[in-house]
């Protein structure tokens, strides 16, 4: 006989968007009982884990990928806008449970370091100085610098710059307010308060076998990885935040919404360093240009980690392949995601994206001396033997029924719901963890529309994230006041 278990909420993966949405439910419903599921036996393990990302506070600062150069010459920067507002509400959000001390870790989560972006050649140069102009219009991105001098951009990034040709022809835009952020320290400081609160339980090494709708809720057989015992819990509401896992869940759910989904996974790779004399050269997190025909994935950048207090460097990605879902996973991930409803869709986003395939193939392949080259570019002087390859996270890319060509690659994040709202599923990747907070309030707003137009909800929301219901990009003294407040708290002010 199984064991049956009732509560309200049910958060499955224990990673930073469940923990966010998490803390989010339980200060605009004090009285729920909330109940988190994580087959690992640790908190934010997988793709919220330190090593497992870059670690990059994504605000647009310094990805040229999400500012596309279109057809007539001109930036399109509206992604940029969207990504770099949506990580100020990020901040804010962190900025009020340190500040009601609900986010306690040994060292900081999130640390300055300033973002930029690196070109060489005419047409980039070209590219980058259009890109400046286009962002710089906007308060979000107005402490923007740009040079061309050689001898600035030297004392900016002296460890690229050494032995660099100085027949290059290179371009910077700088950043000083970009950070590098710890999203698996955030995760576990969020996912501890919330165990401090009445109502809420963590069950780790516990694994979802099926969710099956019934009436009004949701009833979902869960097992103990340990000792094999099986229970069921039924809720009234239920978030799939399982990072690669959540495709696979989301099948079991067999709503209609789910149809036509199928996920393609990709392993990442770094170079990473951990020699003082060479750290204390680069201060920054430096973003390039992807390789003509690349995927927006691919972009390489050499960055400034900072992990408990440590600092290290780290160059990448590297793609690799593996049919794993998750890190942790199983490499029968992939072929038992395929069902009929999805088939065609993968296989026409296979074809549309011939590129792509090119480019994993490549990766797959590439040396260790392949790799160490590609460092160089960005790194004439780097030695082999400094650098030693590290395993980072898997990440699903989604793949979405399309009437027109069959099936599309999406890029980014997307949340399914069911019509009832009562259930919601976190599918795709990058900039997830920078913009979970955002993600996290669409999610309320798709589940809970009535409750979110309350007033109650409405000014409990505001007091978590002050700038709520109003512009930033357009706005530049609640742009300015905003990241004071948050800079103060998160005790982010330059020592320069």
């Amino acid at each position: 006989m199984k064991f049956e278990h009732n509560t309200d909420i049910v958060l499955i993966g224990a990673g930073i968007m469940s923990a966010t949405l998490g803390i989010f439910l339980k200060k605009l419903m004090p009285n729920a009982k909330i109940d988190i599921y994580e087959r690992l036996d640790a908190v934010g393990a997988e793709s919220s884990d330190a090593w497992n990302n870059a670690g990059t506070g994504h605000s647009a600062f310094c990805e040229l990928n999400y500012t596309p150069e279109l057809p007539d010459g001109n930036i399109d920067i509206s992604k940029a806008i969207r990504i770099g507002s949506s990580f100020e509400v990020s901040k804010q959000f962190w900025a009020y449970l340190l500040k009601n001390k609900f986010l306690v870790t040994k060292n900081p989560f999130i640390n300055d370091v300033p973002h930029m972006s690196f070109v060489w050649g005419e047409k980039n140069v070209e590219f980058l100085k259009k890109r400046y102009a286009a962002l710089t219009q906007y308060p979000l991105f107005d402490d923007m610098l740009y040079s061309e001098d050689w001898d600035e951009i030297t004392e900016w990034i002296p460890l690229m710059m050494k032995d660099r040709s100085k027949d290059e022809k290179i371009a910077v835009t700088k950043m000083d307010i970009g950070t590098d952020v710890n999203f698996g320290a955030i995760t576990r400081g969020m996912i501890t308060y919330l165990q401090s609160c009445d109502g809420v339980t963590l069950h780790l090494g516990t694994e979802i076998q099926d969710i099956n709708q019934r009436n009004a809720g949701w009833e979902i057989e869960v097992e103990d990885m340990d000792s094999k015992a099986e229970s069921i819990v039924n809720a009234k509401f239920v978030f799939i935040g399982a990072g690669g896992g959540s495709m696979t869940l989301l099948e079991k759910t067999d709503i209609p919404e789910s149809k036509g989904y199928g996920g393609f996974p990709v392993s990442g790779q770094w170079l990473k360093c951990d020699v003082p004399e060479v750290i204390k050269q680069h201060e920054a997190k430096v973003y390039g240009k992807a390789a003509h025909g690349s995927p927006p994935m691919s972009v390489p950048h050499l960055d400034t980690r900072v992990m408990n207090g440590k600092k290290s460097l780290l160059f990448g990605p590297f793609a690799g392949f593996s049919t794993k879902f998750l890190k942790e996973g199983s490499y029968f991930d992939l072929p038992f995601s395929l069902e009929v409803h999805n088939i065609w869709p993968m296989l026409s986003a296979g074809f549309y994206n011939l590129g792509l395939t090119k480019y994993l193939i490549e990766q797959v392949i590439q040396s260790p001396e392949d790799r160490f080259e590609s460092l160089k570019q960005y790194y004439p002087s780097a030695k082999f033997d400094e650098w030693e390859l590290a395993i980072a996270g898997q990440r699903v890319q989604i793949i979405k029924k399309d009437k027109d060509e069959g099936g599309v690659l999406k890029f980014g994040t997307e949340i399914v719901t069911d019509a009832k709202g009562t259930l919601a599923a976190l599918l795709g990747a990058s900039p997830g963890a920078s913009t979970s907070v955002d993600i996290m309030l669409d999610v309320l707003k798709k589940c809970f529309p009535n409750q979110m137009e309350s007033q109650e909800w409405i000014d409990t929301i505001k007091e978590m994230i002050p700038s709520y219901g109003q512009s930033l990009h357009d706005n530049a003294e609640l742009c300015k006041s905003t990241r004071d407040y948050t800079t103060r708290i998160l005790k982010l002010e330059s020592e320069d």
